[in-house]
């Protein structure tokens, strides 16, 4: 079985330019009205940052107000990790740099100069 990275994109900001609300402070009691009692930071955290974990409650109170859905929210990517893999056996590594496990040392011959 391959394994797969999953990447996530967060589109909280854009939605909510689209619908004029400028900053996390104006969107803080538009959750409230739908029962999300928040701060002010976290609700800055929810809209600056892409958030690690977001309750489903919050989740559906933010499309409400924005009146999308949770794909629009959130877009997701997933690729196989093992093409990674497969250039780091090959000896190229993704920054460029020969790796140096595919070259094997040379047996050093010791010379005296006095001969």
């Amino acid at each position: 079985m391959t394994r797969r990275e999953i990447d996530y994109a967060w589109h909280l900001p854009e939605l909510m330019a689209r619908r004029h609300i400028r900053k996390a402070k104006d969107l803080a009691p538009l959750l409230q009205e739908r029962g999300i009692t928040l701060t002010v930071n976290a609700v800055w955290r929810i809209v600056n940052q892409d958030p690690e974990r977001v309750s489903l409650k919050v989740l559906a109170a933010l499309c409400d107000v924005l009146d999308v859905t949770p794909n629009d929210l959130i877009t997701f990517t997933a690729h196989d990790t093992a093409t990674v893999r497969t250039k780091r056996r090959a000896g190229s590594r993704a920054d460029g740099i020969p790796d140096i496990r595919d070259h094997k040392p040379v047996r050093a011959r010791i010379i005296d100069d006095d001969q």
